[in-house]
């Protein structure tokens, strides 16, 4: 089904008049994306051969915590070592592979070779513990899970030994586990050996046994539109859920991404991000397989100082984060000691981006160039993206404009196209919409209607096709029958010379249905007084957006990928006020 909506998608965009892209169609807020640049029709091996055939010789990776230094040609050589493994340990097209790991030189070996031999990898996120791992394992019929043996605090091969206590029983490649038993086998990054489970080393290693003829063979078999990446969406109603995309879905999305920075080989990028998120997988992975550029992973997980002693170090040219990441670093005291004078472009995104943070990044990070990219995880992710060539007011106050061969209208609650300059849910469709949910052909017809992906996202489209995230649906805040759009409150407070960071949502309020409520994070070594914050909302902007409740965090409850989560605040102001859940209809 989703195949068929997709190639419609394609026919439908062959016969688009280019006079009419970018810019909304009359009054309406729709708009579509250039077609100057065809669609790639290849597969993620055949991305990565292309760019190592040119530049070969040229740096393609830095691990700096582990002191591992890459070109293009050594990355495929150790790639397809990892891709032959895979075919000796009996791994066939369509399996689905887990990597659950930070950001490790493995986790890189493993997105590549999976894809060369047509497996599906599954991202899983290296802080799940024992039921979300079970789930996630189940939900896709997971044959093999590459994991390393801990990540921050959490030890992942007790988490493993807690779902399949059969493991230690087991001869490693054949697991029977009641559990999962879809699961055949667990290889660990880790040098130790241990009952039933493989070591990644070992995988490696039994590649020798195979042919390059072999490992060909099974290449010509890979096209494509097959599906090569599953990513959990984060679940924070029900369940999560599986979003399946294809080599088409990414790497076009890649390749758009980098015209954007205008990135090439010469570029150096900078990646805090998490690797199992898309952010980091195609945003900055692929985005350099398309480029030729080189990728820095400063370290495993995120440390604000050596991101910063990275991108000093290795001269980096851009860099990747989400707000909180370029919050933590600016607001650093060692700020001052390194040098961001390599700097030239980079992307803001994953989250809403706060304007005065995209000023400081562009004046004191050097980030001239610096992007803001929107999207979701079920989009591939990008949907629009501001443009280094865009006017710096646009690239910093705007989530740029629509992406090539993609789709984008802003609807009223009846699926109507509203006009330009008035807020509804954002649409996307195209080349970058996903396959589906994987296994759950019902959600995916809630979300996905005529090739159409319903983003839950409320946004503005102005007269020139530079959209503004505005709130979420389920973020926008109902007083007194009044609709208050968080964002518009957070970039406010954030004016405020003592804040660094700032969230606002709603709580339950049995008069006025809901109350405002903000929590923020004051510069390190200030302090900052509710009052002070009350006093500068005096006569600057409208009363009835002051929030009711404003309390004063040293930190916000968050993903590991960076995004502060709502929910979780407020349900502890529930907690904290005594108040009850106000049910309706």
């Amino acid at each position: 089904m989703y195949q068929e909506t997709l190639q419609q998608n394609d026919k439908e965009f062959s016969a688009l008049d280019l006079k009419d892209v970018l810019i909304p169609q009359g009054s309406l807020s729709y708009v579509k994306g250039l077609i100057s640049e065809p669609l790639l029709t290849e597969t993620t091996n055949d991305f990565l051969m292309r760019t190592v055939r040119a530049y070969g010789d040229r740096p393609a990776a830095v691990f700096c915590q582990e002191g591992i230094r890459w070109t293009w040609a050594e990355l495929a050589e150790k790639v397809n070592q990892l891709a032959k493994g895979f075919l000796e340990i009996g791994v066939e097209k369509g399996d689905r592979v887990g990597i659950w790991a930070p950001n490790r030189p493995e986790w890189l070996l493993t997105q590549f070779a999976a894809a060369q031999v047509g497996a599906i990898l599954v991202n899983l996120n290296p802080a799940n513990e024992v039921e979300e791992l079970k789930h996630a394992i189940n939900k896709v019929g997971m044959k093999f899970l590459v994991c390393a043996e801990s990540a921050k605090n959490n030890n992942l091969l007790d988490v493993i030994t807690d779902i399949v206590p059969e493991i230690s029983q087991s001869t490693p490649g054949h697991l029977h586990a009641v559990n999962i038993p879809t699961l055949k086998s667990v290889i660990c990054m880790s040098d130790e050996v241990r009952p039933g489970i493989m070591r990644f080393r070992d995988v490696v290693s039994l590649g020798e046994q195979v042919t390059a003829p072999e490992l060909k063979q099974r290449e010509l078999v890979v096209g494509f539109k097959d599906p090569v990446n599953i990513q959990f969406t984060s679940g924070t109603t029900g369940k999560p859920k599986a979003a399946t995309l294809t080599h088409y879905n990414i790497l076009n999305n890649a390749k758009s991404v980098a015209m954007a920075m205008n990135f090439t080989e010469n570029d150096k990028l900078c990646i805090p991000v998490p690797l199992f998120h898309c952010f980091g997988m195609v945003m900055s992975v692929l985005v350099c397989a398309h480029s030729g550029a080189c990728m820095v992973f400063p370290s495993q997980n995120y440390d604000a100082e050596k991101v910063m002693a990275a991108v000093s170090t290795e001269k980096c040219t851009a860099l990747h984060g989400v707000p909180r990441m370029f919050i933590s670093q600016l607001n650093h005291p060692n700020f001052k000691n390194y040098d961001f004078s390599s700097l030239r472009t980079g992307i803001m995104a994953g989250a809403p981006c706060p304007i005065e943070t995209m000023k400081k990044v562009v004046s004191e990070m050097h980030m001239s160039e610096v992007t803001i990219a929107y999207g979701m995880t079920e989009t591939s992710p990008v949907s629009l993206q501001s443009n280094v060539s865009d006017p710096i007011d646009r690239r910093v106050t705007t989530v740029g404009r629509v992406g090539p061969h993609i789709e984008v209208k802003i609807v009223d609650e009846k699926g109507e196209i509203v006009p330009v300059g008035v807020a509804g849910e954002l649409c996307t469709r195209g080349y970058s919409v996903m396959q589906g949910y994987w296994g759950d052909e019902e959600k995916s017809e809630e979300v996905i209607r005529d090739g159409w992906m319903k983003t839950g996202d409320l946004a503005t489209i102005d007269a020139e096709g530079y959209c503004n995230i505005v709130g979420r649906n389920k973020d926008m805040i109902n007083c007194n029958g009044e609709k208050f759009f968080p964002r518009e409150i957070e970039d406010f407070i954030l004016t405020h010379p003592k804040v660094a960071d700032v969230q606002v949502f709603g709580v339950p309020d049995s008069l006025k249905g809901e109350m405002i409520c903000a929590w923020i994070i004051p510069k390190p070594s200030t302090t900052i007084s509710k009052q002070e914050i009350k006093a500068h909302f005096d006569q600057r902007i409208s009363i009835q957006k002051l929030p009711h409740h404003i309390e004063i965090v040293e930190e916000f409850p968050q993903t590991l990928s960076g995004k502060p989560q709502k929910f979780a605040m407020r349900a502890q102001m529930i907690a904290q006020l005594g108040i009850r859940e106000v049910k309706t209809a």
